[in-house]
């Protein structure tokens, strides 16, 4: 399936959380944290859009709708819920 977001969106698809201290403890899934970095999937026809496919972003926490495409967990945000772009 193939998502397009609209307007001043993007779609992101989540990083996995660390499931490993660098101390070496592994964590449980339900003790993780929500991630809040990502890779840019696809982005609205807005022109105050100012990321583009595969940049690796960092968003609000509480931020964008979750979904699930072919098993995976992908979320879309407005242009406004993401803070940085990590070069």
């Amino acid at each position: 399936m193939k998502i397009k977001p609209l307007g001043d969106r993007v779609l992101v698809k989540m990083q996995e959380g660390e499931a490993k201290t660098p101390g070496g403890i592994y964590i449980p899934e339900t003790a993780q944290e929500k991630t809040q970095e990502g890779i840019v999937l696809a982005v609205g026809d807005d022109e105050s859009i100012n990321v583009k496919v595969k940049d690796r972003v960092i968003y609000d926490k509480y931020a964008g709708t979750t979904i699930k495409v072919d098993g995976e967990e992908q979320l879309i945000l407005r242009i406004s819920d993401i803070l940085a772009i990590i070069e």
